[in-house]
């Protein structure tokens, strides 16, 4: 485990930086998250793509679809995540949820991801 200064608090991580306790999340925790991944804003539509994130999570306990993740955050795109993260994992780190054990996504183009069940 290593630990992130986040403002007046501490935060723990693990060793692939995925944050250790959930409800230690909000958006400052997000922001030290998104720098320690190479993002330096978090504007509006990446807060709502990771708070729809939490919620989606909070209520089934699984990673959603990410074409679902743009039409219900009303995203000018279908790929809002590939655009906005790049990555869909990064985007799931950010918003501090835990490392999704059977989720892996494939990209050919390094743009359009897809989530690959044949890993």
């Amino acid at each position: 485990m290593s630990q992130l200064d986040c403002g007046n608090k501490t935060i723990e991580v693990d060793q692939d930086g995925f944050l250790s306790k959930l409800e230690e999340w909000d958006v400052e925790v997000a922001r030290v998250l998104a720098k320690k991944e190479g993002l330096d804003e978090l504007g509006k539509t990446k807060l709502d793509i990771l708070i729809f994130l939490r919620e989606y999570y909070r209520k089934f306990s699984s990673f959603p679809i990410l074409r679902y993740v743009c039409k219900k955050t009303h995203a000018a795109s279908s790929s809002c995540i590939t655009d906005e993260f790049v990555d869909p994992i990064k985007a799931w780190k950010i918003a501090g949820l835990p490392k999704p054990p059977q989720v892996f996504f494939t990209s050919f183009d390094g743009k359009h991801y897809f989530a690959n069940p044949f890993y």
